[in-house]
């Protein structure tokens, strides 16, 4: 039941997607180099649209937001804008980017897997990907405009799964914009699993700019506590941030490497 539960949610996330993204434009934090399109671009950018299809991101139409801590620098802080394919029940794959306009920078890409799939894995492999109960119980993680039975479901389905997401552009660093491009190597992403993680002004000015209400998002949510598992990786960053308070329902669990010394 819970399975069926989830695809009506993505389902009904998707329709919403279609119509608007949710809240108020996002522009990107830093603007694309380079000189502005010719005229000759837009000419070939417009036979494109008629003349091809836009092929794989058709099916990216489900819309998140959240927040990334990179895991070797938490402090290193940055919002995330997802657009996301839901492959099959255990797996959806997501374009990140800093913004939900047209202008919108390509950021990174994160891959979604069910607490089933994660389960399969290597040891050495469950290390690059973090756990999710902690951005879903702490209402961090949101998707713009969908009613709140929508959201409930699409979050319940949700629950207990991990991520994989690597930064490539690291345009906006916490509520500064950041790099003018692309450079550098890509960085390991990761997820606020305590209260005091993520920088308060990050969450404040994304819950300003889009008109969300967390507090109450993480009110509703709580309903969702008792489907919670303990995760793996919810003590990645705990040594960062010693003064940083549980999330109720937000259980860590050893790596499944230390799990067997014991």
């Amino acid at each position: 039941m819970r399975s069926r539960r989830a695809s009506v949610a993505w389902a009904g996330c998707a329709i919403a997607v279609c119509a608007c993204t949710g809240g108020e434009p996002v522009d990107p934090a830093v603007p694309a180099p380079g000189r502005a399109e010719s005229a000759r671009t837009d000419v070939l950018e417009a036979g494109a649209r008629l003349l091809q299809d836009n092929g794989p991101l058709a099916k990216m139409d489900v819309y998140l937001v959240g927040f990334h801590p990179m895991k070797d620098d938490p402090s290193h802080q940055m919002e995330a804008h997802h657009f996301c394919r839901q492959v099959t029940e255990d797996f959806a794959q997501c374009a990140l980017f800093d913004g939900n306009t047209l202008d919108a920078n390509l950021t990174g890409i994160e891959y979604i897997v069910s607490e089933r799939l994660f389960e399969q894995l290597p040891a050495k492999e469950r290390a690059f990907w973090h756990p999710h109960n902690g951005e879903i119980l702490s209402g961090q993680l949101v998707a713009p405009s969908l009613p709140d039975v929508a959201d409930q479901e699409l979050m319940r389905g949700k629950m207990n799964s991990y991520g994989k997401t690597w930064h490539t552009w690291h345009s906006r660093k916490g509520t500064r914009p950041g790099d003018a491009l692309p450079t550098g190597p890509a960085m390991l992403a990761w997820s606020f699993n305590r209260d005091g993680e993520a920088d308060p002004a990050l969450l404040q000015e994304r819950d300003r700019r889009m008109d969300i209400d967390t507090v109450r998002i993480r009110e509703r949510r709580q309903a969702l506590r008792n489907l919670a598992k303990p995760q793996e990786g919810v003590d990645a960053l705990r040594s960062y941030f010693p003064q940083a308070r549980p999330i109720p329902g937000v259980v860590g669990r050893p790596a499944a490497a230390d799990a067997r010394t014991r």
